[in-house]
């Protein structure tokens, strides 16, 4: 039988130290910050390319009613006025050459400077957005958890039934059904905007007035995050781990912080990163039902209008909050669980 050296020893050590899950999450987000870049790029100028086939004349939204009773020689001074004659790639190349200038252009449905169309309506759907994401994340890992713990019970079945029912309702519907019921029916609260008709906007009458959107937009988010909580923890439970940790002598609370919520709240910010699109888009509805002052209305209008400069910052920076969404949610699962590897 062979024996090794001491120098024979040290050739089998390993030389290098496996990566922290910190220092992984964060060269991930490097990657993919690099690969954002170039593919934000070419979505602003697949926008541009798709926005000019659309078969709206921008003039009718310039014009409005006089459209019609416009002359050709008055459309097209129209139209050298506001450049809706140029090809689409000269549009583009000129938007990017004014971001990169910090200036974002003007947006001629607004009749204002983009950036001022951004800091007067994008606070508005930030906040509802951000509220109930954060909502629905919350309610959906804590319900999740207790009933995926306590399967067939009477809260895991009211949990599914709930999940499998809103998740087939689109958000429009949950709104309509809560300005019916609780605005109209009840008067409990107001049906529509962020304020009083002809007041200004107030913490207290933004907080009130966006209850209703909150509610909508949050149960149309909760299906399918608590249905993933739900069966992530079916399948914790019903591991190796977990049941070794029961026999010496872990139950309870204890067995579902420390062996149980950390592993089954990986899906669950997978799937955070990659329902950002139909927050998105929940968002835009629920806006317009309730006439929320954010950027629902201005979203349609530009693109109806074909207003390249507000409908491109919209698109890119929609863009970018899918691509960080995604890339932040993988970078969270490998700093809690050192067990997943992601290359990019």
């Amino acid at each position: 039988m062979d024996t090794l050296t001491p120098s024979a020893i040290l050739d089998h050590v390993p030389t290098s130290r496996p990566k922290s899950p910190l220092r992984a999450a964060l060269r991930l987000l490097a990657i993919r910050t690099a690969i954002a870049v170039p593919l934000t790029v070419a979505i602003s100028a697949a926008m541009f390319a798709v926005a000019s086939l659309s078969p709206f004349d921008p003039l009718a939204a310039y014009l409005g009613g006089n459209y019609q009773f416009a002359t050709q020689s008055q459309r097209d001074a129209m139209r050298e006025a506001y450049d809706t004659d140029q090809p689409w790639y000269q549009a583009w190349w000129d938007w990017v050459g004014g971001l990169m200038r910090g200036d974002l252009g003007w947006s001629s449905t607004q009749s204002q400077a983009v950036t001022t169309v951004l800091a007067e309506r994008m606070p508005f759907t930030l906040i509802l957005s951000g509220a109930a994401l954060l909502t629905a994340a919350a309610l959906a890992i804590l319900l999740g958890c207790i009933a995926g713990m306590r399967r067939e019970s009477l809260v895991d079945r009211a949990c599914t039934a709930f999940s499998v029912t809103f998740a087939a309702v689109p958000p429009f519907v949950v709104s309509l059904a809560l300005v019916i019921v609780v605005a109209v029916g009840l008067r409990w609260l107001p049906a529509s905007g962020a304020a009083a008709p002809g007041a200004d906007y107030t913490v207290e009458a933004v907080l009130r007035h966006g209850i209703l959107p909150w509610i909508a937009l949050t149960i149309s988010m909760i299906p399918w995050l608590l249905l993933t909580t739900r069966a992530a923890v079916v399948a914790t439970v019903d591991s190796d781990a977990v049941r070794g940790a029961r026999s010496r002598g872990v139950h309870g609370w204890a067995l579902l912080r420390g062996h149980i919520a950390p592993v089954s709240v990986l899906p669950t910010l997978a799937l955070l990163g990659t329902r950002l699109p139909e927050l998105i888009a929940g968002a835009a509805i629920v806006e317009t039902v309730f006439g929320w002052p954010g950027m629902a209305a201005v979203l349609v209008e530009s693109a109806a209008a074909l207003d390249f400069p507000l409908l491109a910052a919209l698109t890119v920076g929609a863009a970018a909050a899918v691509l960080a969404g995604s890339a932040l949610s993988d970078a969270a699962a490998v700093a809690i669980d050192p067990r997943v590897r992601m290359a990019a």
